[in-house]
């Protein structure tokens, strides 16, 4: 057995369910299905027309900072050698050049003050080169692995209970529709251009059915008062005013004018021209070292100047929320963490992660 040379990433296998595989063409047909695939789309178009744009100009990329992206990217998948990230690029139908272009990109999207318009291309009408630049991009942006995750759960979801009956496929044509926004005279050139046919559609309808029935069983109230309990010191909410500073010293002179001068931080922030704004954020969703100070404060404190990208922030806690199901962002919060464990058993059950090229016979 060896690999396919020159594969296309849309051939990657990601996943398998049964004895059947799957390809990353397979888990965004499916993302585009759901609805989800043009936000990711038009991300990449302004990454493409930054680039372009960035040739224009004749701009200098900086190659140490470009260079300290793409570092930071293998460590964090424990990618140490040249070795292994080649062996780790070549699994999914990718080379080097497709990794170092990746992150020249990006550096053109934050290296440009300007404003640039991307053309507006519909994905089913893009060349097949610049889409399959996109599954370049969503593979190495992480996203190709959510999708993919979607996808296994929806598989497992139709393997784990009754076929749905026709009723409930067909409850889930019109939102499909609408998800998409065509009518329906327009579906069968829709397929056409995404290159599927009835059959695929009828094979995803099913399993959105499935994943739904499963959803709804799950999703109750008293389950989610369970987890809302287990979670209640995470999900604390912290309504906060910050104000952004350049350096420790004027943080601590901040901190100053505000304890023992009796200034607003709003009035510090007007007078030294400050950035200043208020915000609502989550215990869970700050580092750990940032979870204890908070932890230990009261309504009305003040944090000691916490360093934040190049400066420092000064944070005052104007209150503590006790989380509640009526607060849609806990509610949100607590439904993914059932179905992340729901699921979680799931998909390990009846689908397999598999990230790889084909591989044919010689």
């Amino acid at each position: 057995m060896s690999s396919t040379e020159s594969v296309s990433p849309h051939d990657v296998i990601v996943c398998a369910c049964g004895t059947q595989d799957y390809t990353a063409r397979d888990a965004i047909d499916a993302a585009i299905f759901r609805g989800e695939l043009e936000e990711k789309w038009q991300t990449f178009l302004r990454h493409i027309a930054a680039e372009e744009r960035a040739d224009e100009l004749e701009l200098e990329l900086d190659e140490s900072a470009i260079s300290a992206a793409a570092q930071e990217f293998r460590y964090r998948h424990d990618l140490i050698t040249a070795e292994e990230t080649e062996a780790w690029l070549a699994n999914r139908g990718l080379t080097f050049d497709d990794f170092s272009d990746y992150f020249a990109r990006k550096y053109c999207v934050g290296a440009l003050d300007e404003g640039f318009c991307p053309e507006q291309i519909e994905y089913t009408a893009a060349d097949p080169e610049l889409r399959e630049l996109f599954v370049v991009e969503l593979i190495l942006s992480g996203a190709l692995g959510d999708m993919t995750t979607k996808f296994m759960r929806r598989l497992a979801a139709r393997c784990a209970g009754k076929e749905p009956t026709p009723d409930a496929i067909a409850a889930e044509k019109p939102k499909f529709l609408h998800r998409i926004s065509i009518e329906p005279a327009q579906l069968a050139h829709w397929l056409e251009e995404l290159g599927r046919d009835p059959q695929w559609l009828n094979e995803m309808l099913a399993s959105e059915a499935a994943y739904g029935t499963h959803c709804d069983t799950l999703l109750v109230p008293e389950a989610r008062q369970r987890e809302l309990m287990a979670l209640r010191l995470h999900l604390t909410r912290f309504e906060i005013e910050v104000i952004e500073l350049e350096s420790h010293d004027a943080a601590q002179e901040a901190l100053f004018c505000v304890q023992e001068d009796g200034m607003s931080m709003e009035e510090v922030a007007t007078e030294e021209r400050y950035p200043y704004r208020r915000a609502n954020l989550l215990l869970e969703d700050l580092p750990v070292d940032a979870q204890l100070k908070y932890l230990s404060v009261s309504p009305g404190d003040l944090l000691e100047p916490m360093p934040h990208g190049d400066g420092f922030e000064l944070c005052k806690i104007i209150k503590k929320v006790e989380p509640r199901l009526e607060d849609p962002i806990v509610k949100s919060r607590v439904d993914q963490r059932l179905l992340d464990q729901y699921f979680s058993l799931l998909t390990t059950k009846y689908t397999h992660p598999r990230l790889s090229v084909p591989v044919s016979v010689e």
